[in-house]
């Protein structure tokens, strides 16, 4: 926790927090306790008691306290932890607000005890002889102490209270145990959802628009074998649209191959990297060993790993040779590529590793990358295989 100055405006919002926050809870726990007669109505005004209290924590702290389900009826915990809250409160406010204006209060009038000979001839009861410069030293210290304690005490009193309204007025475990787990089920429907859909485009792409630019570059490969009398320009013309359609052939084949390739489905994640190993432009040491394939999901998720990375290899680093190594143990999957470039390899390199990261986090995984100039570069990643 960081200590405040006492001049700071950190010192003051604590400060004020804690005092303030002594009439309010004093008075909304005055309301609950009359309204205790009324018990439908006290729970319909619990929630707006709850309100008033997380503005004023966000208004001088800057805290924002979760909200919940309105309660259902008495027999819901959080009406109960509601309730203890605002009748916890006052006493809570009571202590917090005391020491700190105690602390406060103190420090002013040991830092002005000095004055008091000044302005009062005769020695106030509850003061020493302050015309002894030793006791009015000593007071002087007392205050400056006291003037850099009372922040710190005042932000440990908001801290405290902080602390009691985030168990009371904020969720409980079991409702965070039931957002993650809900959280957890709808992000994994999303993943498997965009999965599934990127194998029907690559299917589309394969089936569909791969299939007629197979047939459009066959037949411009007729016309240029067969139509020999046409004019120069013509057959120029000719033949640059046949090298461009097997050119646009080539890329849309790469793309449906990077996208999902068919070989992932049917044989598995070591036959799919063995092809992109084959396909890159330096040489490739692959080392494959999975005894039980994974979800489709983590298997889609350790290709675009290991195709990204050797794509990035090949345009950015500089390297001689890579190694691709992918094993599973128990319940994950270890991928780690390494390459002997030049390194220097970053977030912000504009290599796409950014995207490699989030894609990662998405399915819980772990990222680790060590780069340093002049290289080598590796790039660990463990995958959740469940």
């Amino acid at each position: 926790m960081k200590v405040p100055r006492p001049w700071s405006s950190r010192a003051w919002l604590d400060t004020a927090h804690v005092v303030i926050g002594l009439p309010v809870a004093v008075v909304l726990c005055g309301l609950t306790i009359v309204l205790a007669v009324a018990p439908r109505v006290l729970r319909r005004g619990l929630p707006w008691f709850t309100s008033v209290q997380r503005s004023r924590f966000a208004a001088f702290l800057g805290a924002d306290i979760p909200r919940i389900a309105a309660p259902a009826g008495w027999r819901a915990r959080a009406t109960w932890r509601q309730l203890g809250y605002h009748l916890l409160s006052p006493v809570v406010g009571l202590v917090s607000a005391v020491l700190v204006a105690v602390a406060w209060g103190a420090a002013v009038v040991g830092l002005t005890a000095f004055t008091q000979p000044m302005l009062y001839p005769r020695p106030m009861v509850f003061l020493l002889d302050l015309r002894n410069p030793v006791v009015a030293a000593a007071y002087a210290a007392a205050g400056l102490v006291l003037l850099l304690l009372a922040p710190v005490l005042a932000r440990a009193m908001a801290a405290l209270d902080l602390a009691v309204a985030r168990t009371l007025l904020g969720p409980s475990r079991d409702e965070l145990d039931r957002r993650i787990e809900t959280l957890t089920e709808s992000r994994a429907g999303v993943i498997d959802a965009a999965d599934a859909e990127r194998r029907r485009i690559e299917r589309d792409l394969h089936d569909g628009a791969q299939q007629r630019l197979v047939s459009l570059a066959m037949n411009l490969g007729l016309a240029r074998a067969t139509l020999t009398d046409l004019p120069e320009p013509a057959r120029e013309a000719l033949a640059q649209a046949h090298e461009e359609a097997k050119q646009a052939l080539k890329e849309l084949r790469d793309l449906v191959r990077g996208l999902h390739p068919a070989v992932l489905n049917d044989q598995g994640l070591d036959a799919a990297l063995s092809g992109v190993a084959a396909r890159a432009p330096i040489p490739v040491r692959l080392r494959v060993d999975i005894e039980r394939r994974t979800s489709p999901t983590i298997e889609a998720v350790a290709f675009f790993i290991v195709s990204e990375a050797l794509t990035n290899i090949a345009k950015h680093a500089a390297a001689t040779k890579a190694e691709v190594d992918v094993r599973r143990e128990r319940d994950r999957l270890h991928v780690l590529v390494w390459d002997d470039g030049r390194g220097g390899a970053g977030f912000d390199g504009g290599t796409g590793l950014r995207g490699l990261a989030q894609r990662i986090d998405s399915v819980d995984g772990t990222f680790r990358l060590s780069s340093p100039f002049g290289g080598p570069t590796t790039i660990e990643v463990e995958l959740p295989c469940e």
